[in-house]
């Protein structure tokens, strides 16, 4: 079983911010719009260096959309900033129709998803995006689990041609991936091999799922631990294969278990291979004021519900 850990904590935000830096400087068509968060978008770097490569909208979501999607036609790689829920819950019609539906190569970047937002509350937490966005024809739907994954995932997608949704967060989380990892859209990254049970994992759950097993293989339970930071397009073969061994499945996520990853898992398993899956996931619920740890544990996305899901799971094979 490979040992993660880890050094230090940054928040996936900041790994953004770093990586729209990067393309900055290296990529002359990318463009930069934010609606009135600059600091928590972590844009002030990419501002400081491309000024008249930077538009500040305001609390104008919806405009931010539509001159985004303006931007493509002069051939700009737009990236837009703002927290999740108004990155989608609040522009959807804009989305759906400048930018979707036409193919315009947007790309979406969305900070502070989840409850893990924290004390901001219900009205700033959105747990529903992914499964907004996953609808959206041609939309590239992509959850990164700490800060140099959000750099690289950030700096590859202006690479790739049509809009993108990049899902990132506010809470310092740890750092254990590769800082010089090549990000590769739609393919999932095998953390730890196991035999007993497959955890798929996706954002701040990678790391709650990579604690689990450990725990379980205490336990004497094997779990394999499937990092799928793209949900749209879905590796299925990473799935298919590792259930083919396992038998069973949990997926976890920050996100309702109504329209997130556990269900295109479920979808992926009823057409190809049903074996039992077990859901980390909200209860079809909205969040509330808390610190991230507390709402985690409250709403059951943290390592503890992930071991009771492998248990109860396994036990169905």
């Amino acid at each position: 079983m490979k040992n993660y850990t880890y050094t230090e904590k940054k928040d996936t935000r900041s790994g953004f911010g770093a990586g729209l830096a990067e393309l900055g400087r290296t990529n002359p068509n990318v463009v930069a719009l934010c609606a009135d968060l600059i600091g928590s978008l972590k844009m002030n770097k990419f501002i400081e260096e491309n000024p008249e490569r930077f538009f500040q909208v305001g609390i104008a979501e919806a405009n931010m959309m539509g001159i985004a999607a303006g931007l493509t036609i002069g051939g700009k790689i737009p990236f837009t900033g703002t927290f999740a829920n108004f990155s989608t819950g609040r522009v959807y019609d804009q989305i759906r129709q400048s930018i979707a539906y036409s193919g315009k190569n947007v790309k979406i970047c969305a900070s502070h998803a989840g409850v893990t937002l924290g004390e901001d509350g219900a009205t700033h937490q959105i747990l529903e995006d992914i499964g907004l966005m996953k609808m959206l024809p041609g939309m590239v739907v992509i959850n990164t689990c700490d800060y140099n994954q959000t750099k690289a995932a950030t700096i590859a997608i202006a690479d790739y041609f049509g809009p993108v949704y990049l899902r990132f967060g506010r809470p310092a989380v740890p750092v254990f991936t590769d800082q010089n990892q090549t990000f590769e859209i739609g393919k999932a990254v095998h953390m730890i091999e196991g035999n007993d049970v497959t955890i798929v994992a996706t954002g701040h759950l990678v790391w709650e799922a990579i604690e689990a097993s450990k725990i379980l293989l205490e336990k004497g339970i094997s779990a394999e631990v499937i990092n799928i930071h793209t949900i749209k397009p879905l590796d299925t073969n990473a799935i298919l294969k590792s259930v083919a061994k396992t038998r069973c499945v949990v997926s976890a996520e920050e996100h309702n278990y109504l329209g997130g990853l556990g269900e295109s898992i479920s979808r992926v398993l009823v057409e190809n291979d049903p074996v039992p899956q077990e859901f980390v996931a909200t209860n079809d619920t909205f969040g509330e004021s808390g610190t991230p740890k507390q709402l985690m544990e409250k709403y059951g996305i943290d390592s503890q519900a992930i071991i009771t899901s492998c248990l109860k799971v396994i036990k169905r094979k």
